[in-house]
């Protein structure tokens, strides 16, 4: 079975006991997560596809980790001015473990 979720404005492709990477949710270690917004539920003998979303259809989770990504590096540069600044920027995710699709 397989969902399309909507999450962080992002769109992710789960099954039942995947882990991904979403995000920040508020929460902590093994607290349950709900995902509301299904934009597509199906396998290889059905398939429902919501406009946008299908009523009713659920995405359970637990959340694994709260964490950080590797830092990214970025340059602010305006020309003939002599200003250059290098910054730095590392973003918050959460791992979540999809439990059940419904």
């Amino acid at each position: 079975m397989l969902a399309i979720i909507k999450t962080g404005g992002k769109q992710y492709k789960v099954a039942e006991g995947d882990k991904i990477k979403v995000e920040k949710l508020e929460g902590e270690a093994g607290a349950k997560i709900t995902f509301e917004e299904v934009l597509f539920v199906g396998d290889e003998k059905d398939a429902k596809i919501g406009a946008p979303f299908i009523k009713g259809a659920k995405v359970e989770s637990t959340i694994v980790s709260q964490g950080r990504h590797k830092k990214v590096w970025g340059i602010k540069h305006k020309p003939k001015k002599r200003y250059k600044v290098k910054f730095g920027h590392k973003q918050l995710f959460t791992e979540v473990e999809i439990t059940k699709i419904a």
